[in-house]
């Protein structure tokens, strides 16, 4: 017989993932999935102790666990494109030109507007991140900036695609939810989405010239020696340039991204052996365990020896834990239990729009899924909103500023995990430096309390019209 969790059944598993997370990153340093493994075995004993069998939870993680199962497969085809286009001469080409024409000062907002640019025109943050993002880890750091602010930058930038972007998956599952139009949704999102991008801008400005000012390794003298260095490992020509652009448009032509990025991968490993007089035997060995290089210029021996299927195993291992425990949370029903209490002590706008945000984070902590994080708190608040006569448009525009984007702020998150393992740098690196996933929820915490762009909407009046439509018919 299955009862109803109760609050604090909810709360251990949370709670025992944060202390384990906590003990185990800044005390012991030994990662994530210890802390994970420890959350599963807690959500799978209240499980049990709550009416479930174990085959029944076995089947709740075997759900979450196939949710992610498309970015688990995105993740090792990528993983074996780093190999391929390294050995190509693809990404050395890409920091050959990069270090050359970029000017250091510039770069780091640079790298934030291209990547949302092209996020926005794609729809996808995860296919920004694995193409232009990936690129623009090579050339910063070939310039000599910090990895982790330049992820930053990248990530900030795919994700204001994800979030505006008619394209994005998330943008028209939230509008949906909701029953509002979706480009009254991606309008009323300018509003929060705007001034903190702009403001992210600002703070890479700073960042990057602070660092191009006081980083040796972005004088001319090594820069020249990391070109010549390049130039003598590698055939460098700008028609290799157009592999990174055939990706780009086989997405902007809606090419699934699996088989589109498993084309441009076998592509790559093509051009490595016509172009570069690569064999075929190097080739599978680099798509399999990275490309390695000695050149005797350490900078460049760090940028290229890198990537391969096996590079991302303990990513896919991290992701896969990650996504079972909250396919167990899910359908225990812990969500509704624990942003179900939130909604009884709502009376304002301020305490509406906070509560969201709260839940959308617990959601977003506890399942580590970006669809999770949009879907069970619009579900939970929309009649809230509808109740106080607060658009929700509202409801929208806040689940997608934390569900969305504020996800990345969890460390084992699919977004954070997935951007970890493509870029190289833990989410506990470049979480401080990605400004825009912070800024966003602020600033909508900021609107709800002041009642900026808080739109308000006569819902009474709707359903009376309904009703009124009903008994006609």
């Amino acid at each position: 017989m299955k009862e109803n969790l109760t609050m604090w059944k909810s709360i251990i598993p949370l709670l025992g993932l944060i202390i384990a997370a906590a003990s185990s990153i800044f005390i012991w340093n030994a990662g994530m999935n210890v802390p994970l493994i420890i959350g599963v075995i807690l959500a799978s004993a209240v499980a049990i102790s709550s009416g479930w069998n174990w085959n029944q939870v076995q089947q709740m993680m075997v759900n979450g666990v196939t949710r992610a199962l498309p970015a688990v497969f995105i993740l090792l085809v990528i993983g074996t494109i780093i190999g391929s286009w390294i050995a190509s001469g693809v990404i050395p080409t890409m920091i050959y030109y990069g270090i050359s024409i970029i000017n250091p000062s510039w770069f780091i907002p640079v790298v934030a507007l291209i990547t949302g640019i092209v996020s926005i025109t794609l729809g996808t943050s995860f296919t920004s991140i694995a193409t232009v993002g990936l690129a623009f880890m090579a050339i910063g750091e070939g310039l000599g900036f910090p990895p982790a602010l330049v992820a930053g930058a990248v990530i900030s930038g795919a994700y204001l695609g994800d979030k505006l972007s008619p394209l994005s998956d998330t943008t028209n599952v939230a509008a949906a939810l909701v029953d509002t139009d979706l480009f009254s949704h991606i309008k009323h999102m300018l509003w929060d989405t705007i001034p903190a991008f702009l403001l992210s801008l600002i703070l890479f400005w700073v960042f990057g010239s602070l660092e191009s000012a006081n980083s040796t390794n972005i004088e001319s003298d090594a820069i020249d020696t990391i070109m010549s260095g390049l130039e003598n490992a590698f055939v460098i020509h700008p028609l290799l340039l157009l592999l990174p652009i055939l990706t780009i448009f086989l997405m902007l032509k809606r090419v699934p991204a699996l088989p589109a990025l498993m084309g441009v991968g076998l592509l790559g490993a093509v051009i490595a052996v016509v172009v570069q007089g690569i064999s075929v035997s190097s080739i599978v060995q680099f798509m399999t365990n990275g490309f390695k290089i000695t050149t005797g210029i350490g900078e460049i021996d760090s940028l290229l020896n890198r990537g391969g299927l096996s590079s991302m195993l303990g990513t896919v291992g991290m992701l896969m834990i990650a996504t079972a425990l909250g396919g167990i949370l899910e359908e225990t029903g812990t969500f509704e239990v624990l942003t179900g209490k939130m909604m009884e002590k709502v009376k304002s706008a301020g305490a509406l729009i906070s509560s969201t945000l709260l839940s959308t984070f617990i959601v977003a902590l506890a399942s580590g899924a970006q669809f999770l994080a949009i879907i069970l708190p619009a579900r939970t608040f929309v009649q809230k909103y509808k109740d106080m006569n607060i658009d929700t448009k509202n409801l929208s525009r806040t689940v997608e500023s934390m569900g969305t984007v504020g996800i990345n702020l969890v460390p084992w998150s699919v977004p954070a995990v997935f951007a970890s393992g493509v870029l190289g740098v833990s989410a506990w690196e470049f979480i401080p430096y990605a400004f825009f996933i912070y800024l966003v929820p602020l600033v909508n915490l900021l609107f709800g309390f002041t009642g900026w762009t808080i739109a308000r909407k006569d819902y009474t009046k709707e359903e009376e019209m309904v009703h009124a439509e009903r008994e006609v018919v």
